[in-house]
């Protein structure tokens, strides 16, 4: 007798709904591993399992919290510096019982008011802590607004292509429709407004209404930082279409170049001025996973709400307290990221030392994997401004492609399938995070962070491996850890 969680019984939007970043090259590179082959997991920005270590005052701070006998032990400024300490007293007088108890379900209120300090010092405007929701990881933030948004399959979602297969899954799983505006390799991955115009008008010629963007800046998979003049046309856009826009900016700390550093959408959208900084909804995203920070395990995130209604919030938070509470740890590593040691406190020169050390790593590491690949035969990649990720094209000649055909397999899967089994690297086919017709692809972790060092010490650097003739574009994506302060940490 067929039962309610049978394969064939399971809501549909659950079978349809793909997670490239953990799909079938994650499986297969896993079973390998099992078999003792070494496998460098590439396939999602992971920092820390790539090597880099943890900052230390986070850490210090976090544990007292965690421990928080050890604040009664006189010997306890012995290990801990003050600063550290009397940051642990703080946390914990926030909260109603420590970190085993829960938060209200939007966050610590104490946290939020760090956050919305934080927001006013990088804007130049203030910010209400009470618009602002603290999240197990900035994806579960994107998932409860998107939830809030969608309210049936007619509802469209603009999502940049190629795209973080996040929002495609949440979307299919919520039951809306994705749809997809391209973004340009030749002209650095950026936006045209026209394209934009002409994806919303297909999507209403058939019949889907068309109610937030998304933007991701700086870019996943694609590494751009957008420009002030960017924002301002797709805050225009977004205005005239009367679209929610979600601003994607966990990446914010990540910028390998000087010319076009970041800048958020809410500072562009009240930089703009009334009616346009009054009337337009923006909803924009952080983390403490990525950045120099790379806790992707802590799962500490936040959205912050601009222009949404009183009895919309009211929601939301309604919604949020299904869930009970984000999870307090995390809170407090969001709390330490955007309230770090000041100058005079004793940790702070350690700290700083830090964070350079690993964003100077980062840095040289997006060089190092944009020359690599460069220098490859019939490889190209655009330099990586910022996040964690290198896209380059790569050219596979007819026969590889008919392979592919003859074993049923998509051309990106398969070349990802083989790179796995020759090198131990573990991939994404680029066709998970979406392309213009005509191109396949496959992303390929290891950009601007420790899986470039990696490489280089497994002899694996791109110019040693990635060997392909000419014809179909395919992709590669970098992505992973930071360095720890030097360019190891392995």
């Amino acid at each position: 007798m067929s039962k309610p969680l049978d394969y064939e019984n399971l809501n549909e939007n659950v079978k349809k709904c793909q997670y490239a970043v953990r799909g079938e090259l994650y499986l297969r590179a896993s079973e390998l591993q099992k078999e003792g082959k070494k496998i460098i997991f590439t396939n999602v920005g992971n920092p820390h399992a790539l090597g880099q270590k943890p900052l230390t005052f986070p850490r210090q701070v976090i544990a007292l919290c965690q421990a928080p006998f050890l604040l009664d032990d006189p010997n306890v400024g012995l290990i801990f510096p003050a600063d550290a300490i009397a940051r642990a007293k703080q946390f914990l007088a926030m909260t109603s019982g420590g970190l085993g108890a829960y938060s209200d379900s939007r966050g610590i209120p104490g946290v939020r008011k760090e956050v919305a300090e934080f927001i006013e010092r990088r804007d130049g405007y203030p910010s209400d802590p009470e618009l602002i929701f603290l999240t197990d990881g900035a994806s579960k933030g994107v998932m409860q607004i998107l939830n809030s948004v969608i309210r049936g399959p007619s509802d469209g979602i603009l999502v940049p292509v190629p795209q973080y297969p996040l929002y495609s899954a949440s979307i299919q799983l919520l039951g809306g429709s994705l749809v997809p505006y391209f973004l340009e390799e030749t002209a650095n991955w950026g936006l045209d407004i026209n394209d934009l115009r002409q994806s919303v008008a297909q999507a209403r010629f058939k019949g889907i209404t068309v109610r937030a963007m998304v933007i991701i800046n700086p870019g996943n998979p694609t590494g751009q930082c957008l420009s002030v003049a960017n924002l301002k046309q797709i805050i225009q856009f977004c205005h005239q279409e009367n679209l929610v826009l979600l601003g994607d900016e966990v990446y914010q700390q990540n910028i390998y170049q000087d010319e076009r550093p970041f800048i958020s959408a809410r500072k562009v959208l009240l930089d703009m001025g009334p009616p346009i900084s009054k009337e337009l909804q923006l909803v924009s995203f952080h983390t403490v996973s990525k950045g120099y920070w790379g806790e992707c395990g802590q799962r500490g995130g936040y959205f912050e709400m601009t222009n949404i209604p009183p009895k919309a919030v009211e929601e939301i938070y309604k919604v949020a307290s299904i869930s009970l509470s984000p999870n307090v740890p995390g809170q407090i590593f969001m709390g330490l990221m955007v309230n770090p040691p000041k100058p005079g406190d004793i940790s702070y020169d350690q700290y700083v030392r830090e964070s350079k050390g690993i964003l100077e790593s980062l840095r040289r590491r997006a060089h190092m994997m944009t020359d690599g690949f460069n220098s490859c035969r019939n490889v190209v990649c655009n330099f990586t401004e910022g996040a964690m990720y290198s896209f380059p094209q790569i050219r596979l000649p007819p026969r590889a492609i008919e392979a592919a055909n003859k074993l049923g397999k998509a051309p990106d899967v398969l070349y990802c399938l083989r790179l796995l089994e020759a090198t131990g690297i573990s991939t994404v086919p680029g066709s998970g995070f979406g392309q213009k017709e005509g191109f396949l692809g496959l992303q390929k972790c290891y950009g601007s962070s420790n899986n470039a060092q990696l490489l280089e010490k497994s002899d694996m650097h791109p110019s040693k491996f990635l060997k392909s003739p000419s014809n179909i574009g395919f992709w590669i994506c970098g992505a992973g850890g930071g360095g720890g302060g030097g360019d190891g940490g392995i």
